[in-house]
């Protein structure tokens, strides 16, 4: 019995030190890497503009944009322009990101029309129509979002926000913001 009741104690005291040996202890001083050099070193992310610039230059054609942004507040204005294989994958994601509220997340991503991002089913919350006529879809997908998808000018839009803030950013909101890109043709494109 003592054996037994001594080999226990040996395992348990093997375990606890195991358990125990190596904790790490954070420095309470230490901050997270600012958004400014985070999302440009591992995201690729540039600023709204140049990434805008890229996209219109690589396709040869003029994009406009929303002139209206959800109501709600953002601290920083990221672009990204992905030229992945040809024209197929070539994307523009520009990103409105709030660093003191992370659920204030708002993502408007273009594809050329030809190579539109297919929609299944699953994912269709509701069929709306825009101003101009056009049919859009609001939808939900994984990851925690809610979007706008519809086509404009030959190129396919997708605004997106996060499920957190989907109570101030409704379906109704989202198509306003679609509808602010109905101006005329002179190449504006509106960033706050």
């Amino acid at each position: 019995m003592k054996k037994g009741f001594s080999l226990l104690l040996i395992v348990f005291s093997i375990f606890f030190y195991g358990v125990n040996y190596g904790t790490v202890y954070a420095n309470t001083n230490s901050k997270p890497r600012p958004i400014e050099e985070f999302f440009p070193e591992f995201g690729g992310y540039t600023t709204a503009e140049e990434a805008i610039k890229k996209f219109e230059q690589h396709f040869n054609r003029d994009l406009k944009l929303p002139l209206r942004i959800p109501p709600i507040t953002f601290t920083h204005y990221l672009g990204r322009f992905s030229d992945l294989d040809g024209d197929k994958n070539d994307t523009l994601e520009l990103k409105f990101i709030n660093e003191d509220a992370p659920e204030n997340h708002y993502k408007i991503d273009v594809h050329p029309v030809e190579h539109k991002i297919q929609i299944p089913n699953k994912y269709i919350i509701k069929k709306v129509n825009l101003k101009n006529g056009n049919e859009a879809i609001y939808m939900q997908y994984s990851g925690g979002w809610y979007a706008l998808v519809f086509e404009r000018d030959n190129w396919q839009y997708m605004l997106s926000v996060d499920e957190r803030v989907s109570d101030k950013v409704t379906a109704e909101v989202l198509v306003e913001i679609a509808d602010s890109i109905d101006y005329p043709s002179e190449k504006k494109n509106a960033l706050p």
